[in-house]
């Protein structure tokens, strides 16, 4: 039931730049069908910035790091996802007080779904990240609730947003740019679900690496 401390949120990062580096192309394709085609562009260049800001000045606690990558988010990646992502991990480094036990882990899922809500005056249904974050928070509460430790409690959020993602495909786009499309936006992945997705699989990932 160990907590998560800065090394983990560290590592989180490093893990999420590689991950999204890695899947710049796929991102960017999604983002194609329904969008400007850049979305894996500007989340790979994002979370580089990310990596290299915590590598220069590693930051001191968890708090810490969410906000350095809300900062970096905010002014490297281009479109809507740069002041979303940013708004979300603010949020996030608001609502943490030193390491994450499972309820801490809940409170920022929360308060990243809080943020992206506020900004994107999104909400769930409308083929936006929010289909990713809000199936994440309520499986990482009942993951809390039911006494899971916090990589567990990650581990849930993470499948959920995935399946949350995957559920996109069918959702005709009424919010951001994909809705200019209209039924043509029906079929194809929101790329901002897809890229939460990865988030928090990557944040699982860490944290079940620390053991």
């Amino acid at each position: 039931m160990s907590n998560l401390d800065v090394e983990w949120a560290l590592e989180w990062m490093r893990r999420a730049s590689a991950a999204l580096t890695e899947h710049r192309a796929e991102l960017n394709d999604l983002d194609r069908a329904i969008g400007d085609g850049d979305h894996g562009e500007n989340m790979a260049r994002g979370f580089t910035a990310v990596v290299e800001r915590i590598g220069a000045t590693p930051p001191d606690d968890v708090t810490g790091v969410f906000k350095v990558v809300a900062q970096a988010l905010m002014s490297k990646v281009g479109g809507a996802a740069g002041p979303l992502y940013g708004t979300a991990f603010m949020r996030a480094a608001k609502a943490t007080e030193g390491d994450l036990d499972a309820a801490g882990v809940v409170a920022v899922c929360a308060a990243a779904l809080e943020g992206v809500v506020a900004r994107g005056k999104a909400t769930t249904g409308e083929k936006t990240m929010v289909d990713a974050w809000s199936p994440a928070t309520e499986a990482a509460q009942a993951a809390a609730d039911a006494g899971r430790s916090p990589a567990e409690v990650l581990r849930a959020a993470a499948d959920s947003a995935e399946a949350g993602a995957a559920a996109t495909v069918p959702l005709e786009a009424t919010k951001g740019r994909a809705s200019y499309l209209g039924e043509r936006s029906i079929g194809h992945q929101d790329p901002g679900a897809t890229s939460t997705a990865y988030l928090l699989a990557t944040a699982a990932d860490a944290a079940e690496s620390r053991g």
